[in-house]
C-alpha cells in the first residue's frame, strides 16, 4: 500500500510542484493516471488537506515502482576525465521540447558528447542547445547553439492549461517562473483589470486569463518578435480579453486611460526604472507585483526603493509580502514584493 494524493488533472501542475518544494513527493513509485484524476505518491500528509481542500489521501495498491534514474555525470563517467567531469554542470532548463545547459570552456570539446547524452536520458526532449552568451540588449535575449536532435529553436511549451509558442533563442523566457506566475494568477479577483509590464510572449497574460476571471489584461513588450509569438499564444489558447501593446512601458502607459486594479512587473533588474510609470496607472488600492534582484539578507532594499517612488508619486503604500522566486546567482535571489497602494 502506497500513501497517494488523488487530484483532478486540472489541479496536477499545482499540486505536484508543491509536494516538490516541501519534500514530500515519494520518489520511490511512479504516479498513477486516469482520465479524471491523478495520484501522486506521497512520503506523509504534512500540510497537503490544509493547502488543497479537494486532494483526497488514499491508499493504493497497485502503484509501479519508480524507474532507476540515470543522471548526466553517471553516463559520461568513463567517457571524461576526472578534470572534465569536475567541470561537467548537471542542471538545465527545458523549454517545451528543448533543453537549454551550459557547457563551460573546459568541455567545449565533448559538448556534442553531451548534448547527445542529454538527449538520450530526457524522453520528453528533442532538441539540445548550450547558451552561446550571456542575456544581451533590452530584449533580454540570449545566443544559443545547437547541440543535439532537432535542429531548432522553436517549441511550444506548456504550463498551467496554456500553451507558449516561442523561439528561445529571440525571446526572453523562464520556466523556472513557472509557479511565480500561478501564484500571480491566485491573487487575481474576478473583474480586476491587470497591467503585464515587459509582457514577452505574454506567458503572464496568457496564465491570468486562462486561470482566473479578471475583466481586461493589457500586455506591453518592447521586442518586437516577443511581441508577436504573444499576439499568437492569444490565438492558441483562444483568449480574448487580453490586449498586447508593442512599445516601451514608458512611451505606451500614458496613452492607456484604464486605471488598473493590479499591476505586475517582471524585470528583476531594472523595474525600479519603471515604478513611477506603474504608480502613475495604478488605482487606489491597487496590488503592485515588484521584482528585483536582492542579496540574501538585503531584501528591505527593495521595499525603500518602492517607498521612495510613492512618496515621489504622493501616494501612500502597504507592503504585504515579500517572495523568493529563484535564485539569480550565489547569494542573490529574484524577489517579489508584493505591495497595496492605500
Amino acid at each position: 500500500m502506497v500513501l497517494c494524493v488523488k487530484t483532478p488533472v486540472k489541479h496536477a501542475q499545482q499540486v505536484k510542484q508543491f509536494l516538490i518544494d516541501n519534500d514530500l513527493f515519494n520518489p520511490l513509485y511512479r504516479l498513477k493516471r486516469t482520465s479524471t484524476h491523478i495520484f501522486f505518491p506521497v512520503k506523509k500528509k504534512d500540510g497537503i488537506k490544509k493547502k488543497f481542500s479537494f486532494a483526497e489521501l488514499i491508499d493504493v495498491t497497485s502503484l509501479p515502482k519508480a524507474r532507476k534514474k540515470i543522471d548526466m555525470k553517471s553516463e559520461v563517467k568513463n567517457k571524461l576525465t576526472k578534470k572534465e567531469l569536475d567541470h561537467l554542470r548537471r542542471a538545465f532548463d527545458i523549454i517545451g521540447d528543448i533543453a537549454i545547459l551550459d557547457v563551460p570552456p573546459e568541455l567545449v570539446k565533448k559538448q556534442k558528447l553531451i548534448g547527445d547524452t542529454l538527449l538520450m536520458l530526457q524522453k520528453n526532449v528533442n532538441t539540445v542547445l548550450k547558451k552561446a552568451g550571456i542575456h544581451a540588449t533590452e530584449f533580454r535575449t540570449q545566443p544559443m547553439a545547437w547541440l543535439s536532435g532537432r535542429k531548432t529553436k522553436e517549441t511550444i511549451h506548456k504550463e498551467y492549461g496554456i500553451r507558449l509558442k516561442l523561439n528561445v533563442e529571440t525571446v526572453y523566457f523562464s520556466p523556472r517562473l513557472s509557479t511565480e506566475r500561478k501564484r500571480i494568477a491566485q491573487q487575481v479577483k474576478k473583474g480586476e483589470r491587470v497591467l503585464v509590464m515587459f509582457s514577452g510572449c505574454a506567458p503572464y497574460p496568457c496564465v491570468i486569463a486562462k486561470n482566473t476571471k479578471a475583466k481586461e489584461i493589457v500586455g506591453i513588450e518592447i521586442n518586437p518578435v516577443g511581441h508577436d509569438y504573444g499576439v499568437e499564444n492569444l490565438k492558441l489558447n483562444r483568449i480574448t480579453n487580453v490586449t498586447l501593446i508593442n512599445a516601451d512601458v514608458k512611451d505606451a502607459v500614458p496613452f492607456i486611460k484604464t486605471k488598473f486594479d493590479r499591476i505586475v512587473m517582471p524585470l528583476p533588474k531594472s523595474a525600479g526604472d519603471f515604478l513611477g510609470t506603474a504608480l502613475s496607472t495604478a488605482k487606489k488600492g491597487a496590488i503592485i507585483n515588484f521584482y528585483a534582484f536582492e542579496e540574501q539578507g538585503k531584501f528591505k532594499r527593495a521595499h525603500e526603493l518602492i517607498k521612495k517612488a510613492c512618496k515621489k508619486a504622493k501616494k501612500k503604500c502597504q507592503i504585504l509580502r515579500t517572495v523568493k522566486c529563484g535564485q539569480h546567482s550565489p547569494g542573490t535571489y529574484r524577489i517579489c514584493v508584493d505591495f497595496k497602494i492605500i
